[in-house]
């Protein structure tokens, strides 16, 4: 390791153990400094807001933290790139996770990290603690486990669950590219989309696309383009597959209008970009190292728009962009589920955010003289202060609306 690498190190270990070990704790939100607040706070006065949600269980809301208090629960077994670490290792990731929370949304969290026997022994456990929290937030757990995971805890619980990994992802992709092809002269529904990569996220942001009017999505892994001929293929992407001749990544990508990496390091050849279409869109997102370098990238097109996962390149795609006003949104309107049309109102409230002018904040956030809407700028900073405001709201009037219109269908 180099000198600087050394130094940098020792820093993320000392603001993980000084001035204490860790980055969350617990405050009490009332008083408790007297012998009558005391008998407020725990017993004989708690009995009564006991007696409450007894008698209606919609009381918790009202006199617990429950409606402002989120779940991030992993197994640990895909833990940011460093795959299959552990409950126990996962745990500074999972507080962070809860930091982001807290910073960008005051949303309270409880992080949880599960050492289960089998996957559905993991999720009893998070069945049976759901009644402490307003939602679940499901995080760094592989796949194609993570898959039976969500789509179970959901037909479970009454409360959002939520796949970070999966559906975060894949609104902020889906919000960076409509502005993208925008600035492209480009239409979602004419574009031809390659995905490399078609693990959690790209699944999940493929769908997306899909269910925002893109009509032509190609996805690649390692063994080359997943069509309807492919054998032994997952249940969980047979909704993907295309009829196709291409077979490879060269084949799919050629005349492509988006390429868009959910893979690994240094996966996408320069010399693959030049049979791209006219002004293509580029999302090389692999994370810390991106499928192509954005300097290897331009050096072979100059009309190409850019964006990577990373904050020392334009146009970082960010899960924090999201998840936390997502789960203020819907914690807000009381959601029994994260729905797609709730990721939809999310992922054009943060396209439609990336166009407004940008405030002096935000730009001294980020030491920068001026930030406007164009190719080094589809995407809204983690650091602007609008973001719960138009996001949170956007998730909010959607889940209300959808509850509206399930009321009116059932007559109740």
């Amino acid at each position: 390791m180099t000198d600087e690498q050394l130094s940098y190190k020792q820093r993320a270990l000392d603001y993980h153990a000084y001035p204490k070990p860790g980055k969350l704790s617990v405050e009490s939100s009332k008083p408790c400094a007297t012998g009558a607040e005391l008998s407020l706070a725990y017993t004989p006065g708690v009995a009564e807001p006991v007696r409450e949600i007894h008698r209606d269980p919609e009381n918790a809301y009202r006199y617990t933290n429950k409606g402002n208090l989120v779940a991030v629960i992993t197994d640990g077994t895909a833990v940011l790139g460093l795959g299959n670490v552990g409950p126990l290792a996962s745990k500074p990731v999972m507080e962070g996770k809860a930091v982001l929370f807290k910073h960008f949304a005051d949303i309270d969290v409880f992080d949880i990290e599960v050492d289960a026997p089998s996957v559905d022994a993991f999720i009893e456990t998070v069945v049976n603690i759901a009644p402490t929290f307003g939602g679940i937030n499901l995080e760094d757990i592989a796949a194609p486990h993570c898959f039976y995971i969500e789509r179970e805890l959901r037909r479970r619980l009454s409360i959002p669950v939520f796949h970070d990994d999966q559906h975060g992802t894949a609104v902020v992709i889906c919000a960076g590219l409509l502005n993208a092809l925008e600035i492209q002269g480009k239409q979602l529904s004419l574009a031809k989309i390659v995905f490399l990569g078609a693990g959690a996220a790209g699944m999940a942001t493929a769908r997306l696309l899909k269910a925002m009017g893109a009509t032509d999505i190609t996805l690649v892994n390692k063994s080359g383009v997943l069509h309807k001929g492919c054998a032994d293929i997952s249940p969980e992407v047979k909704d993907l597959l295309v009829d196709t001749d291409s077979r490879t990544l060269a084949d799919a990508i050629h005349d492509a209008d988006v390429f868009i990496g959910v893979s690994a390091a240094n996966a996408l050849p320069a010399e693959l970009l030049k049979t791209m279409a006219p002004r293509p869109v580029v999302f090389a997102l692999a994370n810390p190292d991106p499928e192509i370098l954005p300097s290897q990238a331009m050096a072979v097109r100059d009309d190409l728009l850019m964006a990577t996962g990373r904050s020392d390149f334009p146009n970082q795609v960010n899960n924090a962009l999201c998840f936390p006003y997502l789960f203020r949104g819907a914690l807000d309107a009381k959601a029994p589920q994260v729905s797609q049309n709730m990721q939809i109102a999310a992922a054009h409230a943060l396209a439609q955010l990336a166009r407004e002018p940008v405030p002096e904040s935000v730009l001294k956030a980020y030491e920068l003289d001026g930030l406007q809407f164009g190719k080094d700028y589809i995407i809204p900073k983690p650091f602007d202060p609008r973001l719960k405001e138009f996001v949170s709201d956007a998730v909010y009037q959607a889940s209300l609306a959808e509850q509206a219109e399930m009321t009116k269908k059932t007559g109740s």
